[in-house]
């Protein structure tokens, strides 16, 4: 982040380039992939002033919240920054309510989404992941509400400190495991959600072995999962918001492929329950949450549109 601020705010930078095309071609030579380009320099290195006004572009709340604060934060500690130069900072969407910041596009608001309606039901539910996917088993899945509700825990497990995750494609996954393991044989929530990260921060990275070895550990992760939930007779559904992984090199040109895919992505139903599932290809993710509560013996609220994916036989 340091590097991304001082190319902003100073127009300080490793390289310097004519234009943006030569800068990605520049990077291509030194071997860095899209996600690695390296700081540079287009043109004259211009600073920012005090009184000038940044619009940042960036939608992802999780992907914004941390350079937002080093421009907008007086006590920023991050980091040290040399003299602080006070902007107009306004964020295309709402990052944080806390920031008391200009928003372009306010968020909607959301009733009674998956977490709030257990909640107000009096059941438990625990959130779990490293750090990279942290946001989006809170933040996102609560509909952009940063508190947890009465009864939801959650689980940190810190991601491993390296440049760049093929460089460990296990990531934290084992030890997320462990705590997953523990959560579920202690039969103390109702539901527990939790994300794996590895096959898209991995994929992320183009490199096929360390996707295949990143694979194979959440593969292993699960089968543990599932064994500490035979034990308890639980039940999970296992699934994705979109692919990646599964497609490390672009069919048409042959070149590394990095980004994510909007291929179909498994619905994995785990049970000893006998059930019917949906025709393929019919389900969308607005019926998993119906699906889940199917599997609890709870009713949907009306705000939910989808529809459970299965039906129990027996």
């Amino acid at each position: 982040m340091r590097c991304a601020y001082e190319l902003i705010a100073r127009g300080k930078g490793e390289f310097l380039a004519q234009n943006a095309i030569e800068a990605v071609e520049m990077a291509y030579e030194r071997g860095e992939t899209d996600e690695f380009i390296q700081s540079t320099v287009i043109k004259a290195p211009v600073k920012i002033e005090k009184g000038d006004v940044l619009i940042f572009m960036n939608y992802r709340a999780d992907r914004a919240r941390q350079i937002t604060q080093a421009f907008t934060d007086e006590n920023f500690q991050g980091f040290s920054r040399g003299t602080f130069t006070p902007t107009q900072f306004i964020c295309l969407t709402e990052y944080k309510k806390d920031f008391n910041l200009p928003v372009a596009y306010p968020s909607a608001k959301l009733n009674n989404v998956l977490g709030k309606y257990l909640s107000n039901l009096g059941m438990t539910q625990l959130r779990i992941a490293e750090t990279e996917k942290y946001a989006h088993v809170t933040f996102f899945l609560n509909g952009g509400i940063e508190r947890p509700f009465y009864g939801e825990d959650r689980i940190l497990i810190p991601s491993p400190d390296v440049a760049t995750y093929d460089l460990k494609p296990e990531m934290s996954a084992f030890e997320l495991t462990d705590e997953l393991a523990e959560n579920i044989e202690s039969q103390k929530y109702d539901l527990i959600i939790c994300n794996f990260a590895n096959t898209d921060m991995v994929g992320h990275s183009g490199k096929l072995d360390a996707a295949i070895k990143a694979v194979e550990a959440v593969d292993k992760c699960l089968g543990i999962v599932y064994q500490s939930l035979r034990s308890i007779d639980g039940e999970m559904l296992i699934t994705a918001d979109h692919g990646n992984v599964e497609q490390m090199v672009n069919p048409e040109t042959g070149e590394v492929h990095t980004a994510h895919t909007s291929n179909p992505v498994p619905l994995i139903f785990v049970s000893q329950r006998v059930v019917e599932i949906a025709e393929p290809n019919t389900g969308t993710l607005s019926d998993i949450a119906p699906t889940l509560l199917l599997m609890m013996n709870v009713e949907k609220p009306e705000e939910m549109t989808g529809t459970p994916l299965i039906t129990f036989t027996k």
